[in-house]
């Protein structure tokens, strides 16, 4: 419906180019998508409307959405997942924006397969700053011998994710992220700060590990955000960090050059997952 509605006035991006954008990147997107749960971003009006998180089927379900299992949340109205490709570009037909996944999967939701540290720079933090810390990032969390990926936020940050064995809850998995952002906030306390809100960031960056929680969500990789230029989520190379022009770098509009390049940047993700229990150690020890 209104395939022409302006849903970006900074940049003049349509509806009907979100829907093409997320047909386009299905097939990379799915494999981030694959038995998680998610919660979509919608955005009825556009970005300069009100937008609202969708995690439990409404009134009309959306087709290529499936319902999960009501046992993975007791209590809860089912959780969601994206079923097909062609779910996304549905999706994008009903105003969502953006696709946000936990940090579990089926069959077993009970343990985390990964972690996401988000990089989030407080006023006054200049992108340099931001790419030198996520290379400290990744310098502790290599020290602590765990696998460290990385992807643009499509915001103003990035992401690092750790791929880890379903071994540990929720809750230790949480617990152990906010260990490793008061350990470099501690370490280097001119550059972080392990507390979140305005005021606690000026000049610094926020580590947020509040997303390894249950049952919160971080952006998904090739989702698109519902800020001004639409920026999205890619993941990328270590090696290809420096030349990075922001977290945003790539939009909706200039995304199709990454396209060949997909999902390459993350070779070996798959079997990368190791055991938090060594790196817990370690990380008690320093």
């Amino acid at each position: 419906s209104n395939p022409e509605r302006v849903i970006d006035h900074s940049t003049g991006i349509t509806k009907i180019e979100l829907v093409r954008y997320y047909a386009l990147v299905a097939p990379l997107m799915m494999p981030h998508l694959k038995g998680r749960p998610v919660a979509l971003v919608r955005a009825p009006q556009g970005l300069a409307g009100q937008q609202f998180f969708q995690k439990h089927e409404e009134k009309a379900p959306i087709t290529g959405l499936a319902k999960m299992d009501p046992a993975f949340y007791p209590g809860h109205e089912p959780m969601l997942e994206v079923a097909t490709g062609a779910g996304l570009a549905f999706c994008a037909q009903m105003n969502v924006i953006e696709f946000h996944t936990m940090n579990g999967a089926r069959p077993n939701l009970s343990k985390p397969d990964r972690f996401v540290l988000d990089l989030d720079p407080g006023e006054g933090v200049s992108w340099p700053q931001i790419q030198e810390a996520a290379q400290l990032v990744r310098v502790l969390l290599t020290e602590l011998d765990l696998p460290v990926y990385l992807k643009t936020s499509g915001g103003k940050g990035l992401h690092v994710v750790v791929p880890i064995k379903r071994l540990h809850t929720w809750e230790q998995v949480r617990d152990f992220s906010e260990a490793v952002v008061q350990h470099i906030a501690h370490t280097i306390p001119q550059k972080f700060v392990a507390k979140s809100g305005p005021k606690n960031r000026v000049g610094k960056i926020f580590i947020d590990y509040l997303r390894n929680g249950w049952p919160q969500t971080t952006a998904c990789a090739w989702t698109a955000r519902a800020r001004d230029g639409m920026g999205i989520s890619v993941p990328v190379r270590w090696e290809e960090l420096p030349a990075l022009t922001g977290g945003a770098h790539w939009t909706i509009r200039d995304l199709h050059d990454r396209l060949d390049d997909g999902n390459a940047p993350w070779e070996g993700y798959d079997k990368a997952a190791k055991s938090l229990g060594p790196a817990m150690k370690r990380l008690g020890d320093a």
